[in-house]
């Protein structure tokens, strides 16, 4: 895939459901960018256009100061 080239119809389809099912096994958005050497912000459209749920971001809550 040529980095910045468009992509739609089938093959944006097929992207979509390949970087779906890499996401819901566990790969990190970002980890799929550099893979595919696509965007973070492009993955993310994807996966969201696929129907895929994102995962928050992780980490520990923050604990609030007492008082």
């Amino acid at each position: 895939m040529d980095k910045g080239k468009r992509i739609t119809g089938a093959a944006r389809d097929q992207l979509a459901a390949e970087m779906k099912a890499a996401y819901e096994g566990g790969d990190s958005i970002r980890s799929i960018a550099e893979s595919t050497g696509r965007s973070y912000g492009f993955v993310h459209r994807i996966l969201t256009e696929a129907g895929a749920t994102l995962r928050g971001r992780g980490g520990a809550p923050r604990n609030k100061p007492s008082s």
